[in-house]
């Protein structure tokens, strides 16, 4: 078999960014998804020339966005090996009470239901294609484990995706896809920059946390996508080795 063909939800920034580089360097060709097309191609200008990138601009919280996403993938490269189910959104920590309605159907739209569009999506594709199969691996997050004060939206959607990590893992067996999640804690990016200025602790108390670099985030996506698909690394969590998240609470 070829090159192996690899889709980054997320890939402008962040730990999608980070993931698209881990595997333009392992020799993947690497579709790109994000809403911002500037982002999408300033990562590919990062990877260096020569990569074999497609940068699409799609919200996958909209279907036919993300059916035009696979459309142009098979028009390009006719099959798929590995989604990295990453894009995400947070909300600015905020009171339970007092979280918007809309901000709430924002998250989940992006979070769970973006994510879902791209797992089935992906199914179809690597349930037709020759060699039958691939590999999925969503971005569950330390928040699919245990919640952070003032963070419902966020965490109750990275719960619901270790739900849907279950049931792609599952159901894919018949199509030999494999699904596994990886979960993130206090990875370097724009998003965790205010980890470091301090951080809301289960008692209230505002703490700096220490963060890890993104680029092991790409090398653990890439690392788990390495083995054959007889073998799934489940679950991976991987974070900053001293953050507080075996005591958090």
């Amino acid at each position: 078999m070829g090159k192996r063909i690899a889709l980054v939800t997320g890939a402008g920034t962040g730990v999608g960014r980070a993931a698209a580089l881990a595997l333009f360097k392992a020799g993947y060709a690497v579709a790109l998804a994000g809403r911002r097309m500037d982002a999408l191609e300033e990562t590919v200008g990062l990877a260096g020339a020569g990569v074999d990138a497609l940068p699409f601009s799609a919200d996958v919280a909209v279907p036919t966005q993300v059916d035009a996403l696979f459309d142009a993938i098979a028009q390009r490269w006719g099959r798929l090996d590995l989604l990295f189910n990453n894009a995400g959104m947070n909300a600015p920590g905020v009171l339970l009470e007092d979280l918007p309605r809309d901000k709430w159907l924002e998250i989940v739209g992006v979070n769970l239901n973006g994510s879902f569009f791209c797992a089935q999506a992906a199914f179809r594709m690597m349930k037709e294609q020759s060699p039958q199969g691939g590999r999925i691996i969503n971005n569950g997050s330390i928040s699919a484990h245990t919640p952070r004060p003032d963070s419902i939206p966020y965490t109750a959607t990275k719960h619901a995706i270790t739900g849907l990590t279950k049931c792609l893992a599952l159901d894919g067996r018949k199509y030999n896809i494999a699904a596994g999640q990886v979960d993130i804690g206090n990875a370097a990016t724009p998003m965790t920059q205010r980890m470091q200025r301090g951080v809301k602790q289960a008692n209230g108390e505002l703490k700096p946390e220490p963060t890890m670099d993104v680029d092991d985030v790409g090398k653990a996506v890439v690392f788990m996508d390495s083995l054959s698909l007889d073998s799934n690394v489940f679950t991976m969590t991987i974070k900053a080795t001293k953050m507080p998240f075996e005591g958090r609470g």
